[in-house]
């Protein structure tokens, strides 16, 4: 049943997911194993995407089911003992751009990886990053940004972050469509995370998990 998931999230079929994942929730199947074949799939649609075999539309879509995933297994994992999160992440499309796709499949990878994550939404001002970091005091801060515009405002941030002195206390990725190693460096951030997983990874490297 996992893998018949796994391929119709990745084949973009997505009644056949969603229908097969209500059918194992009512049979009992443990809502992690569901979430697992989820981010299999998710693997498969980015390096499909990486190819050139998907575009946006399809990544898009994947997006969707992740989040009608979510909400039809959100009950069974409330319902489960509470593991310790390994870290925290803020995460949010910087001001300027209101992308979301990329970094809705991040947050969701973050979460099924053991991250507790607080997602700011889209169009988040430098401000509301600063003032966040002191409520919230993640380990990790990333940072969204599908246009070039964002560049900018990536740096911004980052410089806001610096200025009222908790630069020290977090470490920054970037990412997202036009974002590279160069951008990175541009926006005065600790690495970019060119995928879901390649963020994920970064997050456990920065917070020893």
């Amino acid at each position: 049943m996992s893998k018949k998931l796994v391929n119709a999230i990745a084949d973009m079929k997505e009644e056949e997911a969603l229908s097969l994942v209500r059918e194992m929730v009512e049979d009992g199947t443990d809502p992690k194993a569901i979430l697992d074949a989820a981010r299999e799939a998710m693997d498969i649609v980015g390096e499909r995407y990486e190819k050139g075999t998907y575009f946006l539309p399809e990544l898009m879509l994947a997006g969707e089911m992740m989040t009608q995933i979510t909400e039809v297994i959100k009950p069974e994992l409330a319902k489960m003992p509470t593991s310790e999160k390994i870290g925290k992440v803020l995460i949010g499309t910087v001001e300027g751009d209101i992308h979301d796709i990329g970094k809705n499949i991040v947050t969701f990878m973050l979460d099924v990886n053991g991250f507790e994550v607080l997602d700011l939404g889209v169009d988040v001002p430098a401000k509301k990053f600063v003032d966040t970091i002191k409520e919230f005091q993640p380990q990790v801060v990333a940072l969204s940004g599908f246009l070039t515009l964002a560049f900018d405002a990536m740096k911004d941030t980052v410089a806001a972050i610096e200025g009222a002195g908790l630069r020290k206390n977090v470490h920054i990725m970037v990412g997202g469509g036009q974002v590279n190693e160069e951008i990175s460096k541009y926006a005065g951030a600790d690495a970019y995370g060119d995928n879901a997983m390649a963020g994920v990874n970064l997050a456990k490297k920065w917070t020893g998990a």
